[in-house]
């Protein structure tokens, strides 16, 4: 449970060091594009005045800096217009139209668009005549297409770092789940293998108790345990290798989960099953699938205090089979539905955690299923759920 929950506090520290480097650059960039604004809001100040001049103008004027000044914005696209919104002159724009009138319909458009976004400059016309003492120019600009780049580009560069990001994390995640996975195989081969000799002796004495007391009632159920602990020991050599499936009728496999765990658990704790009438055949593999059921049931006996109910029901859909381990113990938050099926992850005081993150493993990945937490309330109980596809 620690480790998990440092591996957590770890993923969402490096996640918050990115957002970190990530604003300060975006801040920078921003910065840096307000800047570059202002500074083309400036230079249009200074070519509106040049054409204030030159509309000023007369025969003896020097117009020789103002032209330079005009002639020199090569990159901010500009449109001028008279007081009845005519379009006297352009600069530096891209246009899509072909015809003549169509330009001209798109300048218009432009020009509009570049008012909304406040890029205007209105140059009042100091006519001598009273009828055009009102007449005015409004000269209409766009950021220039550097800083149209300059401002995308923060955008794109951390996009790009955080594909870059995301790829990385889940190469490591990747590589940790493939390291984990060789622990847990070999871990569970070894068991299956120690626990080999043992069981072999368990079964000869067995069979030695068997002929000497014929008659004692307690001998069949050791005979059950000891074949259990073989079941167990199957299990475990089955982990890590693809388990052959065949067709099994799944309702048989519950209610073995049922007639064993029933005898082995208090008296306070009740167990009921909801069948179909007819078997629900599904290929799988029978010793992996039945420790899958058992273990759901024994979480559930746990997660009871001291008496209440636990429910195997198994429901015949059109297309997959449903098999819910319903229990009346202390819930789980719905934070955690989730959470309960890392490995590692367990409220237990004494246990590894392994459980539900196996179930998880021989569902999806052995029988191509799912496995997850259907509800749970706090104080009410917890349903598991299994889906299985019919073949």
């Amino acid at each position: 449970m620690n480790w998990i929950n440092q591996i957590s506090r770890t993923k969402i520290g490096l996640i918050l060091l990115a957002i970190a480097i990530s604003s300060v650059f975006l801040i920078s960039s921003q910065t840096l594009v307000r800047d570059l604004s202002e500074q083309e809001k400036t230079n249009m100040s200074i070519w509106a005045e040049a054409m204030r001049s030159l509309n000023h103008a007369d025969e003896d004027t020097d117009l020789s800096l103002v032209l330079k000044v005009i002639n020199s914005n090569s990159s901010i696209p500009v449109i001028v217009l008279d007081s009845y919104g005519n379009v006297q002159t352009s600069r530096n724009l891209s246009l899509k139209s072909s015809t003549r009138q169509d330009s001209i319909t798109e300048i218009k458009l432009r020009a509009e668009r570049m008012k909304q976004q406040g890029h205007l400059i209105r140059i009042d016309m100091d006519a001598a005549s009273p009828e055009a003492r009102d007449e005015f120019i409004e000269i209409c600009y766009d950021d220039s297409i550097l800083l149209k780049r300059l401002a995308a580009y923060p955008y794109v560069q951390l996009a790009v770092v955080c594909v870059f990001f995301f790829v990385v994390l889940m190469a490591l995640l990747s590589s940790k789940k493939a390291e984990q996975n060789k622990v847990w195989v070999g871990l569970s081969k070894e068991t299956a293998h120690q626990l080999g000799t043992p069981i072999s002796s368990l079964m000869a004495w067995v069979q030695i108790l068997k002929e000497n007391y014929p008659q004692d009632d307690l001998i069949p159920e050791m005979d059950k345990d000891v074949k259990r602990l073989e079941m167990i020991a199957e299990r475990f050599s089955k982990v890590g290798s693809i388990p052959e499936l065949k067709e099994e009728d799944l309702t048989r496999i519950v209610r073995n989960v049922e007639e064993y765990m029933s005898v082995r658990i208090s008296s306070k704790i009740v167990m009921h099953t909801e069948m179909p009438s007819g078997p629900c055949p599904v290929k799988l593999c029978a010793p992996l699938f039945e420790w899958v059921v058992e273990n759901l049931c024994k979480n559930a006996v746990d997660a009871i205090a001291r008496e209440g109910e636990i429910r195997l029901q198994v429901t015949d859909a059109e297309d997959t089979y449903y098999i819910d381990v319903s229990d009346t113990g202390k819930g789980i938050p719905k934070k955690d539905f989730k959470a309960v099926f890392r490995p590692g992850f367990t409220t237990k005081k004494r246990g590894w955690g392994l459980g539900l993150s196996l179930a998880k493993r021989i569902v999806e990945e052995y029988h191509k299923g799912k496995i997850y937490v259907r509800k749970s309330e706090l104080g009410q109980g917890t349903t598991f759920r299994i889906e299985l596809k019919k073949y």
